[in-house]
């Protein structure tokens, strides 16, 4: 008897201390542990990043980290720590948390309106983790320029505006053979065959895109813009674009901040191979990134007789045309009556 109720007792007590065991585990690895009042967070692990270091970033949204540490460590993830971007959601258990630091997610990368690639390499390095010093140089290596036909000045053409996936930990000479990727994917036989019957090639399509980006915002009207900058190209006339004398002015100063609304005739013979007053042909390259309606205008360019515009004071954001310079000169008349009126000095 003495035997059973021994038996019995320990019985009873093994079941309790595993019932108890089992809850303890159960609230450890199932129970909510987050303390962000969001609906979710990102978390961001540099690479190289050891356990003691996503422990210290993940700090912040964990509320009982002992209890995280003794699931992390059931599930080896100190032993298999990531990189990149990880999104945890309110009332996330610790299995829950540790599952989703083993799945980074994808970073969805914008950039339009460029007017540099300094610039540029400072949107991008706000949105995955190299700097922009690493871009910069990366899109810059001398070896990677001469294998593609580029050169500092064009290499801004390969950016076609647009949304591109990468895991946020992306390096930065991952980021730039994806995007000469891109490029070579964007420029179809199709658009390639059209340049070549305007005599152009890609990169010289990039660098009139570019200029046609900037003299107009109305995507309706950039195929007639276009349409005058190759009049005057086949007519062996001077681009004249106000917007590569204003790119001069910003390239010279160093200053892309400044914002320049007139351009004065003093302007005109600043010494900058971007001076279309100055020098013929088409600048060295881009003066901005132009976007894919800009490229596809000057692919396909109305066809008409209009040599010269001006910005139009009764339809604002578009501009009258002109075949002859006494036509344009009414037009422009008018605008600088305009520009007087309501105070335009710079």
């Amino acid at each position: 008897m003495k035997l059973r109720r021994f038996i019995a007792i320990f019985s009873l007590i093994f079941i309790l201390g595993g019932t108890y065991y089992g809850y303890n585990a159960y609230q450890k690895i199932y129970v909510a542990n987050t303390k962000f009042t969001q609906k979710e967070v990102a978390v961001y692990i540099p690479s190289g990043s050891d356990y003691d270091k996503a422990k210290e970033l993940l700090t912040p949204y964990v509320e009982d980290m002992e209890k995280f540490d003794w699931v992390a460590g059931l599930k080896k993830y100190p032993e298999n720590v990531k990189s990149g971007k990880f999104i945890l959601t309110q009332g996330m258990s610790n299995n829950d948390i540790v599952g989703s630091m083993r799945n980074p997610v994808i970073v969805h990368v914008s950039f339009n309106n460029q007017e540099t690639l300094q610039r540029l390499a400072g949107r991008l390095s706000q949105q995955i983790e190299p700097d922009s010093l690493q871009i910069l140089n990366a899109f810059t290596d001398k070896a990677f320029l001469e294998e593609n036909g580029l050169n500092e000045d064009n290499v801004l053409s390969i950016f076609i505006p647009n949304s591109y996936e990468f895991y946020w930990n992306t390096s930065a000479t991952k980021v730039r053979d994806k995007m000469i990727k891109e490029y070579r994917k964007f420029w179809t036989p199709e658009r390639t065959a059209k340049a070549e019957a305007l005599g152009l090639t890609p990169l010289q399509v990039s660098a009139l895109a570019s200029i046609v980006h900037k003299e107009t915002v109305k995507t309706d009207e950039r195929p007639r813009v276009a349409g005058v900058y190759l009049n005057r190209v086949n007519k062996g006339m001077k681009l004249e674009a106000d917007p590569t004398v204003i790119y001069s002015i910003k390239k010279q100063s160093g200053d892309f901040d400044q914002v320049i609304k007139r351009v004065f005739f003093k302007d005109l013979v600043i010494d900058s191979p971007y001076n279309t007053y100055k020098y013929a042909g088409l600048p060295p390259g881009p003066i901005a990134m132009p976007d894919i309606t800009a490229i596809d205008a000057v692919l396909n360019p109305e066809k008409h007789n209009y040599i010269y515009f001006c910005a139009s004071v009764t339809n604002f954001g578009y501009h009258e045309f002109a075949v002859t310079p006494a036509q344009h000169e009414v037009n422009r008349q008018k605008y600088v009556a305009w520009v007087e009126k309501m105070g335009i000095k710079r």
